[in-house]
């Protein structure tokens, strides 16, 4: 199989595609056996679901996209990419960090994978900003409660 040299862009992969669509891949998936279907329906299966707004579906996506990078060496280049795609859509930022470093250290000059990588690593930085507020929140209102208690004690 050749080596497909372009990756979607990052708006393409988050598109949903409509249910009709889904279910025409997923019927191909069942038709063939499942799990022991061809690496082509899988991905292209595995595909659909990383672009569902559905967690459970995006989850199946990965599932499928993971058994397929083991199997096949060649599809690792695209498994890595919507790897990357549907664990940062299903919250797992640290799993997309991991999958989107990869494909940079393989391909450093793609603007795809480093725009793919930013979008993570701003992700990332949002959420331990997020992480920080809400622990010194309970840092202070700990220390509040603690300081009220003490204050209580001592009349």
């Amino acid at each position: 199989m050749p080596k497909i040299n372009f990756l979607p862009t990052l708006q393409d992969s988050f598109e949903p595609l409509l249910p009709q669509q889904v279910e025409i891949l997923r019927q191909q998936f069942l038709s063939e056996g499942g799990e022991t279907a061809s690496i082509q329906s899988r991905f292209n299966y595995a595909w659909g679901l990383i672009k569902s707004v559905d967690a459970d579906d995006q989850r199946l996506g990965i599932k499928l996209l993971t058994d397929i990078y083991k199997e096949s060496p060649q599809r690792r280049r695209e498994c890595l990419y919507y790897l990357t795609i549907g664990c940062y859509k299903v919250g797992e930022y640290s799993m997309a960090k991991r999958y989107v470093d990869t494909l940079l250290q393989h391909e450093p000059a793609n603007q795809q994978i480093k725009a793919l990588q930013s979008m993570v690593e701003d992700k990332i930085q949002r959420e331990t900003v997020k992480g920080v507020a809400v622990a010194t929140g309970v840092v202070a209102g700990v220390a509040a409660v603690a300081a009220f208690l003490l204050r209580g004690r001592k009349k």
